[in-house]
């Protein structure tokens, strides 16, 4: 039998949010398995389904530029150490330019972003130069951009989250949809953007826990597709309910509206990448260890 560390029963319960020993339960049942101890404690009706990937706690803000037009526009965040250094001017302009830098130059990661020009230096130095004005260390975590087919919303709540929102209609359409999205922060547009491996996971657990309820076949099966339907619901955002009126989804008041979203993006700090066992803290001196 696989030994349980301390740090995979850690691991377990940030994505899950239950308790030690539950969560250790779970483990040495699956052998250490993480995927398959996590899907046993959803089986059993018990783990958050919402906290499906680990978070990094971190501190930081969102860098928003939508261009004139309204065609283009990007999302970074940049991470700090402290919230106390997230409200630093310098520290929040620097992440306004970065995100106007990624509107208008379109660097393809935050790697060929540090090699651009900024000012007059590259991005990289003045990170470094902030680094050194500021005493600490800041880290470029990742970047989204946009270009509309129709035309963009900005919404930003505080600096903690940012959304940006391709849509045609009225504009107090996209300004609704992308508030809703900070809200409910949906994974998906829509059904058809939803993998088939994630509906394949979603289906074996509801059909296990269909079988432990010890209904008959033909009624675990309507559990089954109904439960289904719900988490399609909630992971789309033209399946969720409206954040104004939670008697209608976004699709139907989209619809009333004669208005469409042709895609979106979105950040909150600390949670915009989803890793699976990444520390903050190694991450900034993995960053500081490759400046130049």
């Amino acid at each position: 039998m696989a030994e349980i560390s301390a740090g995979l029963v850690k691991e377990l319960r940030e994505l899950t949010g239950l308790g030690f020993m539950e969560c250790k339960k779970a483990l040495t049942e699956t052998n250490g398995d993480l995927k398959k101890a996590e899907e046993l404690l959803r089986i059993r009706g018990s783990a958050k389904a919402s906290k499906a990937a680990s978070r990094i706690a971190a501190e930081g803000v969102i860098g928003a530029f939508v261009s004139t037009d309204g065609k283009v526009g990007a999302l970074v965040e940049l991470n700090s150490e402290t919230d106390f250094v997230a409200k630093n001017e310098d520290f929040v302009a620097f992440a306004k330019a970065l995100a106007e830098l990624v509107a208008t130059r379109n660097p393809k990661d935050p790697q060929e972003l540090s090699s651009l020009e900024l000012a007059g230096m590259k991005v990289e130095a003045k990170r470094q130069a902030l680094v050194q004005k500021i005493g600490e260390n800041m880290t470029i975590r990742g970047f989204k951009r946009l270009q509309a087919r129709g035309k963009l919303a900005l919404y930003l709540h505080g600096a903690k989250i940012g959304v940006l929102v391709d849509y045609e209609g009225p504009e107090e359409v996209g300004k609704d949809v992308a508030m809703h999205i900070a809200f409910a922060k949906p994974a998906y547009l829509n059904r058809t953007e939803v993998p088939q491996e994630a509906i394949g996971d979603e289906r074996r657990i509801q059909e296990a826990r269909a079988k432990e309820s010890g209904k008959p076949a033909e009624i675990a099966a309507k559990m089954v597709e109904g439960a289904l339907n719900k988490w399609m619901g909630e992971k789309t955002l033209l399946g969720q309910p409206f954040v104004k009126d939670d008697k209608q989804s976004v699709e139907k008041m989209l619809a009333a509206k004669k208005a469409k979203v042709n895609g979106y993006a979105f950040f909150v700090v600390g949670e915009g990448i989803e890793k699976k066992a990444t520390d903050f803290a190694a991450e900034v001196m993995a960053q500081a260890g490759k400046a130049h």
